[in-house]
């Protein structure tokens, strides 16, 4: 800053500065909680094959067909209404997690005749009732700007994903700029309203995960979602 600048001109400097800083640490903290969560899904739980079956197709067939190249038991988390559950190869072990009761009593009726679906449980993804390493696959569609806290439920997903298991996330990442840009940002203030986190960076995400990225699958309509799976390493060899 210069000693010619004007007054004005130094607090629009200060000023901005302050708004980035705050911006910044609104994007870092949780802006959804857990009651507006509950909240969003009761009220979209009996229309919400209607609305989102079409603009989630393409983003939940490639994760669950990537899923069915793989073998052992799945844990997918966030599972709604269960619009994957008969998709999912029938020699597959299948447990669904959901933190809204109104979307897994629809999950449950689509169950009935799928032998494989072992459990449907009301579950927070950030605090997951299962034991370390314990599934070949972990998949969440959709779920990382629905929940609190990203940063948690990515290190549950990857806690309990066996050595060598794989993670998939499908999700909408925001975009770093362009008018796509402006309107995420102007929609986060109504994210208690809406249940899902507007302006959620994929940087963000991929700087919290510990696992390794496999691959980067842009999926429609339009390229508006990504299919990220992560790979949990093998532990070294005795002796190497």
């Amino acid at each position: 800053m210069s000693r010619s600048e004007t007054f004005p001109e130094r607090v629009r400097f200060f000023a901005d500065r302050v708004k980035s800083r705050l911006k910044s640490l609104r994007r870092d903290v949780a802006k959804l909680d857990e009651t507006a969560v509950r909240a969003a899904y009761a009220r979209w739980a009996p229309y919400y094959d209607i609305i989102f079956r079409a603009p989630l197709y393409w983003g939940r067939q490639a994760a669950v067909k990537h899923i069915n190249t793989l073998s052992g038991h799945v844990l997918e988390a966030g599972v709604g209404t269960g619009m994957s559950l008969p998709n999912y190869r029938s020699d597959l072990e299948i447990t669904g997690i959901d933190l809204s009761e109104d979307m897994l009593e629809r999950a449950r009726i689509r169950a009935r005749d799928l032998p494989n679906v072992r459990e449907l449980a009301t579950m927070d993804a950030g605090d997951l009732a299962f034991p370390d390493d314990h599934f070949d696959v972990v998949v969440a569609m959709y779920v990382i700007t629905v929940v609190p806290d990203p940063a948690r439920v990515m290190r549950e997903l990857e806690r309990v994903t066996k050595p060598g298991g794989t993670v998939i996330l499908v999700n909408h990442f925001s975009a770093d700029s362009g008018l796509r840009a402006h309107a995420e940002r102007a929609l986060e203030r109504f994210a208690d309203r809406l249940g899902w986190n507007p302006d959620f960076s994929k940087s963000r995400l991929l700087a919290r995960m510990a696992m390794p990225l496999e691959q980067e699958t842009t999926v429609p309509p339009f390229g508006l979602f990504t299919m990220l799976p992560f790979r949990n390493p093998e532990p070294p060899a005795s002796g190497a």
